[in-house]
């Protein structure tokens, strides 16, 4: 087993993130996850705060601390599980939608779990390289006589219109999904800001609202394949992010580009954390936030040059790309991983399951469990994408929704 979901680290009652004891513990101190029962959310309650335009420099400081303890201690953390990560197996009718699956841990989870026997759809900007490693895949496994079962889609994140697109044409198959990877993303550190032709920030479009996007549109497929999974690909630089609903695309502060990807990282969780508030148990659909840790990816491609050579002469702290991959693999095939999802949803739990890069589960930020902000994130996030403020329950209960983009339908 790669991690175990039996004991929850949660923020301590006074609020402040870290604590490492087990915020799920019943009146008898014994661990609530897996074990059965709710009563463990009191200490969700958040107070009502004021208004604030950024991070306090103590949660700054706590936050940057966690990213530079996940770098040097990564690795540590990270022994006891196998490389690459043993999988379940997996049959062909078991659908995965992996975005950014031509490079670094994208590509990685797709080979791995086509390998593993499942149906993988490679969401992505270059077909013909998705189609090449395919190939390349196949004659690889053509020893073991078991072709791979893998396809590539067209998808853009750059383009809401292509999004909806995206989700247009597998919905119209009137087949079931079982697990959607949103893993494609970008850090353009030391870059200019830089729009989309929608009108977002290039990090709050790629990294958050385009996946926020596909996940709402796939509600329907999902629903088919239910129990499932929406995985969404974060960072721990999501601590030392702030989102200010009112400009979540950075126009009135001054820009910054790690500021610009640690926002939009902060939001996915946010957002995450109400879907997964608001899908009704019953609906079978479970959410996830995985942290890969600091891994030598493509992610990466922007940095300046000389932060990309200190990548490459620090490679004992950094993950590879397979290394990388094993949390979201965990969160996305594990079986204990929906059993932790659904006694989260049990007790009210104010953010989404988050599985740490030791498959183990791990702590948001304290940010993350402003239940106000995070109310305010998702109206806007909905506002941002197209979609009416009541989407989800409609497309829950199989109704049309329209969306502005495209003038899209989605049943």
């Amino acid at each position: 087993m790669a991690g175990d979901l039996r004991h929850r680290r949660a923020p301590s009652e006074d609020g402040n993130e870290g604590a490492s004891s087990s915020a799920a513990a019943d009146n008898n101190g014994k661990p609530g996850p897996l074990s059965g029962g709710g009563g463990g959310g009191e200490g969700a309650e958040e107070p009502r705060r004021e208004k604030r335009e950024a991070l306090g420099w103590l949660e700054w400081g706590r936050g940057w601390m966690s990213v530079v303890g996940e770098f040097l201690f990564q690795r540590i953390a990270a022994s006891h599980l196998a490389n690459p990560l043993e999988l379940p197996p997996l049959d062909d009718g078991v659908s995965i939608i992996v975005t950014g699956a031509t490079s670094g841990i994208g590509l990685e989870m797709a080979r791995q779990l086509a390998q593993a026997g499942a149906h993988v759809v490679m969401a992505v900007r270059r077909p013909k390289v998705a189609q090449e490693l395919i190939q390349k895949w196949q004659n690889e496994s053509s020893e073991t006589g078991r072709p791979l079962n893998a396809e590539v889609m067209e998808l853009d994140l750059l383009s809401l219109d292509s999004v909806l697109n995206f989700a247009n044409a597998w919905n119209a198959r009137m087949a079931p999904l079982h697990v959607l990877i949103n893993n494609a993303g970008i850090f353009a550190i030391g870059e200019p800001q830089r729009f989309s032709k929608d009108g977002h920030e290039q990090h709050m479009q790629v990294n958050h609202l385009a996946p926020a996007l596909l996940a709402m549109l796939l509600i329907p497929s999902l629903l088919r394949g239910s129990p499932s999974r929406i995985v969404n690909v974060n960072s721990i630089m999501h601590t030392v992010g702030f989102v200010d609903a009112e400009d979540m695309n950075l126009r009135k502060r001054k820009y910054k580009s790690w500021l610009g990807y640690s926002n939009s990282k902060l939001a996915q969780v946010k957002f995450s954390s109400m879907l997964h508030k608001r899908i009704p148990a019953e609906a079978g659909i479970n959410v996830v936030c995985a942290s890969p840790g600091i891994v030598d990816t493509n992610v990466a491609r922007d940095l300046p040059k000389i932060v990309v050579a200190a990548y490459h002469l620090i490679p004992y702290f950094i993950f590879d790309a397979q290394e990388g991959s094993r949390s979201t693999l965990f969160a996305a095939t594990d079986p204990q991983v929906p059993e932790y999802c659904e006694m989260l949803k049990s007790e009210d739990w104010p953010v989404c399951a988050c599985i740490s890069y030791d498959c183990n589960p791990m702590n948001a930020s304290e940010e993350a469990y402003n239940l106000e902000t995070s109310q305010l994130v998702w109206e806007k996030t909905l506002e941002m994408i197209g979609l009416p403020s009541d989407a989800l329950e409609k497309l829950i209960a199989g109704e049309t929704v329209q969306c502005r983009y495209g003038q899209h339908q989605a049943e």
